[in-house]
C-alpha cells in the first residue's frame, strides 16, 4: 500500500449556483459534496493515492450523503465520525461570470467544529510515514484549534509530513476577525505550506518576510499561489522556483486550490512521505512536483463542482502537456 495521506477538517455540502442572476432568471443551487479537506482527500484518491479523511459530520441526510460520496471516490472514511449533537455544515457558492466564487456558510455550530482533541486516535498514525493535512477552517474557535494542533503533534511524533493550506475564510471567524497570530503559529508548525498572496497579505504587512520567517521556523517547502499568475515556491535548502500555470477555459474555480494541494500531497507521498524524504528533494524534483500540482488545479477549473472536477492521474498527466 502506498503512503497514507490523511486530510483533517470539514466535509460539507456545497450548494452551487446556476449563475442565473446574471441572466435575469431565477437563481437555483445544486447540491455537491465539498469542504476543502474532503476535496483534498478526494483529489488524492482520484490520482490513485492512499487517501483517508478525518473529521465529523452530522448524523443526518447530508452527513450520510457526504460519507457515501467520499466512499464512492475511494477515500477511506473509517476515521470519519458522525454526531447527533449538530447538523452537517452547508455552504452556498455563487459564481461570477469569470468562474470566481463567493461563499455563504451555515456552520455555527456544525458537526465538524465539534470534533475534539480526544477524538484523535494515535493508532491512525501507526505508520512511520504519511502526510497529515489541515486547513485554517479548523482554527475558528478554541476547541477545534486544540483538536487540530493535537493532530499536528501526533503526525510530527510519527515522523509524518505536516501539510498546511492557509485557505483563509474570514467569514467563518467570529465577527469576521481572524486571529492572525493563531493562524501564523499553526502555519509555522507545518513542513509544507500552501498559501495565496492575498491570504498572506491578510496575515502580514510583508508577505515575503512572513515566508522567510516561516522557513526559519522549520517549514521546508512554502508554495505561494497568486490567481492565474506564476506559482512560486520557496525552500530552506534550494532557494526558490517558479512555475507558469497553463491557460485554460475556466468554468468553476471551486476546487482549484484543493486539486492543486491534492496533486502536491500525492506527489510528496509518492516520493517517500516522511520528513527526511521531503528535505532531500532536489530543485528539479520540486519543480516537477509543483508543476504536476498546477496541472491538477488547471484541469479542475475546466469542470463544474468540487469532487466531479478533480482529475484522475491520466487527466493530470495529459494536462502537463499544456505547460
Amino acid at each position: 500500500m502506498t503512503t497514507k495521506v490523511m486530510a483533517f477538517g470539514e466535509a460539507l455540502i456545497d450548494f452551487l449556483s446556476n449563475g442565473a442572476t446574471q441572466t435575469g432568471e431565477l437563481e437555483s443551487f445544486t447540491k455537491f459534496p465539498g469542504g476543502a479537506p474532503a476535496n483534498v482527500a478526494v483529489a488524492v484518491a482520484r490520482l490513485g493515492g492512499n487517501s483517508h479523511f478525518v473529521g465529523q459530520v452530522g448524523e443526518d441526510a447530508f452527513g450520510y450523503f457526504l460519507k457515501d460520496s467520499l466512499d464512492s471516490y475511494g477515500v477511506n472514511t473509517s476515521c470519519m465520525l458522525m454526531t447527533k449533537e449538530a447538523k452537517t455544515a452547508l455552504a452556498f457558492v455563487s459564481l461570477d461570470n469569470t468562474g470566481e466564487r463567493s461563499f455563504e456558510f451555515y456552520r455555527s455550530p456544525s458537526a465538524d467544529i465539534l470534533f475534539k482533541e480526544a477524538d484523535f486516535d494515535s493508532a491512525w498514525f501507526a505508520d512511520n510515514k504519511g502526510v497529515f493535512h489541515t486547513c485554517s477552517n479548523t482554527l475558528t474557535d478554541e476547541s477545534i484549534t486544540q483538536a487540530t494542533l493535537a493532530g499536528v503533534r501526533m503526525a510530527r511524533e510519527a515522523n509524518w509530513i505536516v501539510s498546511i493550506d492557509v485557505n483563509l475564510r474570514t467569514n467563518l471567524w467570529p465577527n469576521g476577525q481572524v486571529d492572525t497570530q493563531r493562524v501564523i503559529d499553526w502555519m509555522q508548525s507545518g513542513d509544507v505550506v500552501k498559501a495565496s498572496l492575498e491570504e498572506l497579505a491578510a496575515l502580514s504587512a510583508d508577505p515575503f518576510a512572513l515566508i522567510e520567517e516561516s522557513l526559519a521556523a522549520g517549514v521546508a517547502l512554502f508554495v505561494l499561489t497568486d490567481g492565474g499568475n506564476a506559482i512560486r515556491f520557496f525552500t530552506r535548502t534550494h532557494g526558490q522556483g517558479e512555475v507558469i500555470t497553463p491557460k485554460v477555459e475556466v468554468k468553476d474555480t471551486t476546487a482549484a486550490g484543493d486539486a492543486f494541494v491534492g496533486g502536491l500531497l500525492y506527489q510528496l507521498a509518492e516520493q517517500g512521505g516522511d520528513r527526511e524524504s521531503l528535505v532531500v528533494l532536489s530543485q528539479d524534483e520540486l519543480m516537477n512536483i509543483v508543476k504536476f500540482a498546477a496541472a491538477c488545479g488547471a484541469d479542475s477549473v475546466t469542470k463544474l463542482g468540487a469532487y466531479p472536477s478533480l482529475p484522475s492521474f491520466a487527466e493530470a498527466t495529459a494536462r502537463l502537456t499544456s505547460f
